[in-house]
Protein backbone atom coordinates (compact mmCIF):
# COMPACT_ATOMS: atom_id res chain seq x y z
CA UNK A 1 0.00 0.00 0.00
CA UNK A 2 1.52 3.33 -1.09
CA UNK A 3 1.55 6.46 1.07
CA UNK A 4 -1.26 8.00 -0.98
CA UNK A 5 -3.34 4.84 -0.54
CA UNK A 6 -2.74 4.93 3.23
CA UNK A 7 -4.08 8.48 3.33
CA UNK A 8 -7.15 7.49 1.32
CA UNK A 9 -7.86 4.66 3.78
CA UNK A 10 -7.49 6.93 6.84
CA UNK A 11 -10.63 7.58 8.88
CA UNK A 12 -11.07 11.31 9.62
CA UNK A 13 -11.57 12.48 13.21
CA UNK A 14 -12.26 15.90 14.69
CA UNK A 15 -8.55 16.52 15.31
CA UNK A 16 -6.80 14.29 12.76
CA UNK A 17 -7.35 10.71 11.56
CA UNK A 18 -6.84 7.03 12.36
CA UNK A 19 -5.34 4.34 10.13
CA UNK A 20 -3.54 1.02 10.16
CA UNK A 21 0.16 0.89 9.22
CA UNK A 22 0.96 -2.28 7.22
CA UNK A 23 4.12 -4.29 7.84
CA UNK A 24 5.62 -3.25 4.49
CA UNK A 25 6.16 0.18 6.08
CA UNK A 26 7.99 -1.24 9.10
CA UNK A 27 11.57 -0.60 10.16
CA UNK A 28 12.26 -3.35 12.66
CA UNK A 29 9.49 -3.41 15.27
CA UNK A 30 8.23 0.09 14.47
CA UNK A 31 6.98 2.02 11.47
CA UNK A 32 9.53 3.83 9.31
CA UNK A 33 10.21 7.28 10.78
CA UNK A 34 9.75 9.14 7.52
CA UNK A 35 6.29 7.59 7.16
CA UNK A 36 5.08 8.62 10.62
CA UNK A 37 6.55 12.11 10.21
CA UNK A 38 4.76 12.50 6.86
CA UNK A 39 1.50 11.25 8.38
CA UNK A 40 1.82 13.88 11.11
CA UNK A 41 2.43 16.56 8.48
CA UNK A 42 -0.60 15.53 6.43
CA UNK A 43 -2.79 15.63 9.54
CA UNK A 44 -1.44 19.11 10.36
CA UNK A 45 -2.26 20.30 6.85
CA UNK A 46 -5.81 18.97 7.15
CA UNK A 47 -6.43 20.54 10.55
CA UNK A 48 -4.66 23.78 9.63
CA UNK A 49 -6.88 24.26 6.62
CA UNK A 50 -6.34 26.65 3.76
CA UNK A 51 -5.10 29.51 5.94
CA UNK A 52 -1.72 27.98 6.81
CA UNK A 53 1.24 28.77 4.53
CA UNK A 54 4.11 26.40 3.62
CA UNK A 55 6.16 24.22 5.95
CA UNK A 56 9.55 25.68 6.90
CA UNK A 57 10.65 23.65 9.93
CA UNK A 58 9.76 20.51 11.87
CA UNK A 59 11.02 19.11 15.17
CA UNK A 60 10.16 15.44 15.55
CA UNK A 61 10.66 13.12 18.52
CA UNK A 62 10.50 9.36 18.07
CA UNK A 63 9.17 8.47 21.51
CA UNK A 64 8.31 4.79 21.08
CA UNK A 65 7.42 2.07 18.58
CA UNK A 66 4.37 2.50 16.34
CA UNK A 67 2.73 -0.32 14.41
CA UNK A 68 -0.72 -1.50 13.43
CA UNK A 69 -3.62 0.79 14.36
CA UNK A 70 -2.57 4.36 15.16
CA UNK A 71 -4.26 7.68 15.85
CA UNK A 72 -2.87 10.98 14.58
CA UNK A 73 -4.01 14.11 16.43
CA UNK A 74 -3.16 17.77 15.84
CA UNK A 75 -3.66 20.97 17.81
CA UNK A 76 -2.95 24.54 16.80
CA UNK A 77 -0.48 26.24 19.12
CA UNK A 78 -0.40 29.73 17.65
CA UNK A 79 -1.31 31.56 14.46
CA UNK A 80 0.46 34.83 13.70
CA UNK A 81 0.47 37.08 10.69
CA UNK A 82 3.41 35.28 9.07
CA UNK A 83 3.89 32.02 10.99
CA UNK A 84 1.68 29.22 12.29
CA UNK A 85 2.70 26.60 14.86
CA UNK A 86 0.94 23.22 14.99
CA UNK A 87 1.69 20.23 17.20
CA UNK A 88 1.00 16.63 16.19
CA UNK A 89 1.02 13.39 18.11
CA UNK A 90 0.75 9.78 16.99
CA UNK A 91 -0.37 7.14 19.46
CA UNK A 92 -0.60 3.39 19.11
CA UNK A 93 -1.23 0.36 21.27
CA UNK A 94 1.77 1.20 23.47
CA UNK A 95 0.94 4.89 23.90
CA UNK A 96 2.63 7.92 22.38
CA UNK A 97 5.07 6.96 19.61
CA UNK A 98 5.77 10.31 17.93
CA UNK A 99 5.43 14.00 18.70
CA UNK A 100 6.05 16.72 16.12
CA UNK A 101 6.10 20.49 16.07
CA UNK A 102 5.57 22.14 12.68
CA UNK A 103 6.21 25.76 11.73
CA UNK A 104 4.50 27.08 8.60
CA UNK A 105 5.60 30.46 7.22
CA UNK A 106 4.87 32.71 4.28
CA UNK A 107 7.87 33.65 2.09
CA UNK A 108 9.23 37.07 3.05
CA UNK A 109 11.88 39.50 1.95
CA UNK A 110 15.27 39.95 3.58
CA UNK A 111 18.48 41.85 2.94
CA UNK A 112 20.44 38.69 3.71
CA UNK A 113 20.83 35.74 1.33
CA UNK A 114 23.19 32.82 1.93
CA UNK A 115 23.51 29.78 -0.33
CA UNK A 116 26.58 27.65 0.32
CA UNK A 117 25.55 23.99 0.26
CA UNK A 118 26.99 22.55 -2.95
CA UNK A 119 26.39 18.86 -3.68
CA UNK A 120 29.39 16.47 -3.59
CA UNK A 121 31.94 17.17 -6.33
CA UNK A 122 32.19 13.50 -7.40
CA UNK A 123 28.43 12.97 -7.56
CA UNK A 124 27.10 10.19 -9.82
CA UNK A 125 23.90 11.26 -11.68
CA UNK A 126 20.90 9.06 -10.82
CA UNK A 127 20.62 7.73 -14.39
CA UNK A 128 24.17 6.35 -14.09
CA UNK A 129 24.08 5.33 -10.44
CA UNK A 130 23.94 1.66 -9.42
CA UNK A 131 20.92 0.42 -7.44
CA UNK A 132 21.38 -0.54 -3.82
CA UNK A 133 20.76 -4.28 -3.52
CA UNK A 134 18.43 -5.63 -0.85
CA UNK A 135 20.03 -7.77 1.88
CA UNK A 136 18.80 -9.73 4.87
CA UNK A 137 19.49 -6.61 6.97
CA UNK A 138 17.46 -4.22 4.79
CA UNK A 139 14.40 -2.77 6.60
CA UNK A 140 11.03 -3.85 5.22
CA UNK A 141 9.98 -0.39 4.05
CA UNK A 142 13.09 0.49 2.03
CA UNK A 143 12.89 -1.66 -1.09
CA UNK A 144 9.10 -2.05 -0.85
CA UNK A 145 8.48 1.67 -1.28
CA UNK A 146 11.68 3.36 -2.49
CA UNK A 147 14.24 3.16 -5.27
CA UNK A 148 17.74 3.66 -3.82
CA UNK A 149 20.99 4.18 -5.73
CA UNK A 150 24.60 4.87 -4.79
CA UNK A 151 25.37 8.57 -5.28
CA UNK A 152 29.15 8.52 -4.76
CA UNK A 153 31.93 6.16 -5.90
CA UNK A 154 32.47 3.35 -3.45
CA UNK A 155 35.33 3.88 -1.04
CA UNK A 156 37.43 1.06 0.45
CA UNK A 157 37.45 2.96 3.75
CA UNK A 158 34.58 2.84 6.23
CA UNK A 159 33.55 6.35 7.17
CA UNK A 160 30.51 7.85 8.97
CA UNK A 161 29.19 9.28 5.70
CA UNK A 162 26.24 7.89 3.73
CA UNK A 163 25.09 9.44 0.44
CA UNK A 164 22.30 8.01 -1.74
CA UNK A 165 19.80 8.90 -4.43
CA UNK A 166 16.31 8.02 -3.12
CA UNK A 167 12.83 8.34 -4.62
CA UNK A 168 9.41 6.94 -3.70
CA UNK A 169 8.23 4.23 -6.08
CA UNK A 170 4.72 5.72 -6.07
CA UNK A 171 4.68 9.47 -6.79
CA UNK A 172 1.02 10.00 -7.70
CA UNK A 173 -1.18 11.73 -5.15
CA UNK A 174 1.63 13.05 -2.93
CA UNK A 175 2.84 16.65 -2.90
CA UNK A 176 6.54 17.41 -3.37
CA UNK A 177 6.71 18.74 0.21
CA UNK A 178 5.27 15.56 1.72
CA UNK A 179 7.36 13.41 -0.63
CA UNK A 180 10.48 15.16 0.62
CA UNK A 181 9.66 14.54 4.29
CA UNK A 182 8.56 10.97 3.53
CA UNK A 183 11.92 10.28 1.85
CA UNK A 184 14.19 12.32 4.12
CA UNK A 185 14.66 9.61 6.77
CA UNK A 186 15.31 6.74 4.35
CA UNK A 187 19.07 6.53 4.89
CA UNK A 188 20.54 4.43 7.69
CA UNK A 189 22.42 6.38 10.37
CA UNK A 190 25.79 7.60 9.09
CA UNK A 191 27.63 5.63 11.78
CA UNK A 192 26.19 2.32 10.55
CA UNK A 193 29.21 1.53 8.27
CA UNK A 194 31.36 1.54 11.43
CA UNK A 195 29.08 -0.86 13.32
CA UNK A 196 28.15 -4.50 13.08
CA UNK A 197 25.25 -5.16 10.65
CA UNK A 198 23.30 -6.55 13.63
CA UNK A 199 23.84 -3.48 15.83
CA UNK A 200 20.61 -1.99 17.19
CA UNK A 201 20.01 1.70 16.51
CA UNK A 202 17.12 4.07 17.09
CA UNK A 203 16.39 7.66 16.06
CA UNK A 204 15.46 9.87 19.03
CA UNK A 205 14.99 13.39 17.66
CA UNK A 206 15.02 14.92 14.18
CA UNK A 207 15.24 18.59 13.23
CA UNK A 208 14.11 19.17 9.62
CA UNK A 209 14.50 22.65 8.06
CA UNK A 210 13.32 23.62 4.59
CA UNK A 211 15.74 25.72 2.53
CA UNK A 212 13.04 26.64 0.03
CA UNK A 213 9.33 27.33 0.21
CA UNK A 214 8.64 25.22 -2.88
CA UNK A 215 10.69 21.97 -3.00
CA UNK A 216 10.74 20.31 -6.41
CA UNK A 217 12.88 17.69 -8.11
CA UNK A 218 13.21 15.85 -11.41
CA UNK A 219 11.76 12.36 -11.84
CA UNK A 220 11.20 12.05 -8.08
CA UNK A 221 14.87 11.76 -7.13
CA UNK A 222 16.24 13.33 -3.92
CA UNK A 223 19.95 13.29 -3.08
CA UNK A 224 20.44 12.63 0.65
CA UNK A 225 23.76 12.83 2.49
CA UNK A 226 24.15 12.13 6.21
CA UNK A 227 27.41 12.69 8.10
CA UNK A 228 28.05 11.84 11.75
CA UNK A 229 29.78 14.62 13.68
CA UNK A 230 30.19 12.81 16.97
CA UNK A 231 29.49 9.44 18.54
CA UNK A 232 30.03 8.22 22.06
CA UNK A 233 28.32 7.05 25.24
CA UNK A 234 25.62 5.34 23.21
CA UNK A 235 24.62 8.35 21.09
CA UNK A 236 25.45 9.79 17.68
CA UNK A 237 24.82 13.32 16.35
CA UNK A 238 24.37 13.49 12.58
CA UNK A 239 23.86 16.22 9.96
CA UNK A 240 21.79 15.66 6.83
CA UNK A 241 21.43 17.70 3.65
CA UNK A 242 19.02 16.98 0.81
CA UNK A 243 19.38 18.31 -2.75
CA UNK A 244 17.07 17.92 -5.72
CA UNK A 245 18.09 16.26 -8.98
CA UNK A 246 19.59 19.56 -10.21
CA UNK A 247 21.88 19.90 -7.19
CA UNK A 248 19.85 22.65 -5.50
CA UNK A 249 19.67 22.28 -1.70
CA UNK A 250 16.16 21.59 -0.46
CA UNK A 251 16.53 20.87 3.25
CA UNK A 252 18.99 20.51 6.10
CA UNK A 253 18.61 18.65 9.34
CA UNK A 254 20.12 16.99 12.37
CA UNK A 255 19.34 13.73 14.12
CA UNK A 256 20.20 12.28 17.51
CA UNK A 257 20.68 8.50 17.26
CA UNK A 258 20.75 5.98 20.11
CA UNK A 259 23.30 3.18 19.63
CA UNK A 260 22.93 -0.25 21.22
CA UNK A 261 26.07 -1.97 19.91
Amino acid sequence: MSFAELLREAEPTADGFTLRIPETWHQGRTAYGGLTAALALEAALRIGGGDIPVLRSALISFVGPLAGDVRVTVRRLRSGRNAHWLAAEITGEGGVGLTAGFVFMRPGTSTLTLADRPPPADLIPPAQAKPLAATEFSPAFLHSHFDVRYALPRSPEKTPDVCRWVRPKELAGVSAMTSLLLTADALPPAVLPLLSPTARISSMTWQFNLLTSAPQTGDGWWLIRSIADQAGEGCSSERTTIWNADGIPMSSGMQAIALFD
